[in-house]
């Protein structure tokens, strides 16, 4: 049962705000999923393309290890797909969206709209929008650009916000997050 209680709290919210106060307190994600019971032995992403039709469901660090095969998966799955080509993708940022993801509560996979850019696609999404920054981290495969269908770009922007590990953008407009392990910062309506 989920119901409000005399201070007009439900259970999950204390719980989800207390999830996310232990997160805050973390200095990256990567030591976040220590804070939180059972969250530091096992680290899994699900996405899935609308672009290529492709799914990943991956468990890509156990125990304190990355898995090589996994993250190669993870790189090729995040690819810039418009050229085929594929860039490291930089672990932290997978682990920051995991985690975010497992705040969220949700098992629905993220919608994956942009990993990797290629200098040429930036440039030519840039041109387009003002949205793209001219130095993405995106080209350097430290960013993701995510959605969910069952939570709203808010509430994914606050649950990638309280890992406290890196850049998080808010396109409410567009309906997605961006989250990066670049510098902590915030941006977006």
């Amino acid at each position: 049962m989920n119901s409000a209680g005399p201070s007009g709290f439900t259970r999950r919210g204390l719980l989800t705000a207390f999830a996310a106060t232990v997160i805050t307190a973390a200095p990256t994600c990567s030591n976040a999923f220590g804070f939180l019971k059972g969250a530091g032995d096992i680290r899994r992403i699900k996405m899935y393309s609308g672009r290529t039709g492709e799914s990943l469901d991956t468990i890509y660090w156990i125990e304190g290890e990355y898995i090589p095969e996994a993250l190669k998966e993870i790189n090729y799955f995040m690819r810039d797909w418009r050229s085929n080509e594929v860039k490291k993708i930089d672990p932290r940022t997978v682990d920051i969206a995991a985690a975010s993801h497992r705040l969220l509560d949700v098992s629905e996979p993220y919608m994956l709209l942009s990993g990797y850019r290629t200098p040429s696609t930036n440039a030519m999404l840039r041109s387009k929008s003002r949205g793209v920054a001219r130095n993405s981290l995106h080209m350097v495969g430290q960013a993701a650009d995510l959605r969910l269908r069952s939570r709203s770009v808010g509430q994914m922007y606050q649950a990638a916000t309280a890992c406290n590990a890196g850049g998080v953008g808010k396109y409410s407009k567009s309906n997605f997050v961006h989250m990066d392990c670049g510098p902590i910062r915030t941006w977006g309506r």
